[in-house]
């Protein structure tokens, strides 16, 4: 039997000492307006400052949620890795309603499958990842990001940290700078 090796990029950017978590389900509306907000964070408070690192909280009442998350992490074993997620990330929330249901029950996707989600993520991301999709384990990066957010007590998206402490105070609605002054001074 040949096995095939793969390594799922850690979701990561910037190399400082304070770390802030981001607990992001990719078709919620808040995560998605703090997913936007992640780059100027990096910028503003300086990468040798910060680490920035995406959880994946992954939440059933978005209905296609499990099969987004894991294109996210299957494009993070391509070449681009993280970049490669974040490109798929990005994808889904420029077009969030081409993922999600109305009113959480309702509206087109209910005739759309896993693979017409797949392909639109595709095609919208400009990435292949269809085959990195399919690796037999990728399903343990999952169950990771699951198991990591359950031992930190998040529930929800989004939820933030900052070097292992839940941040009940800051939310996707605050300026980038309000992150930065919690992180950096």
């Amino acid at each position: 039997m040949t096995r095939t090796e793969w390594r799922a990029d850690p979701l990561a950017w910037g190399q400082g000492p304070r770390v802030f978590e981001v607990f992001l389900e990719p078709t919620c509306p808040f995560s998605v307006k703090a997913f936007n907000k992640l780059d100027a964070l990096l910028e503003q408070a300086g990468a040798a400052n910060i680490t920035v690192k995406i959880r994946l909280q992954s939440q059933p009442w978005h209905m296609f949620s499990g099969v987004i998350t894991r294109c996210i992490l299957a494009a993070s074993t391509l070449p681009g890795g993280k970049d490669s997620a974040k490109a798929v990330m990005k994808a889904v929330g420029d077009h969030r309603m081409e993922f999600e249901f109305e009113n959480h029950a309702v509206g087109p996707n209910l005739d759309a499958t896993p693979n017409d989600i797949i392909a639109r993520i595709e095609r919208y991301s400009g990435l292949s990842f269809i085959d990195a999709f399919a690796i037999p384990d990728l399903d343990r990066e999952i169950k990771w990001h699951c198991k990591y957010a359950r031992q930190n007590g998040i529930h929800v998206s989004p939820t933030f940290m900052i070097d292992g402490l839940i941040q009940p105070g800051l939310s996707s609605g605050d300026e980038v700078s309000a992150w930065v002054k919690a992180l950096v001074g």
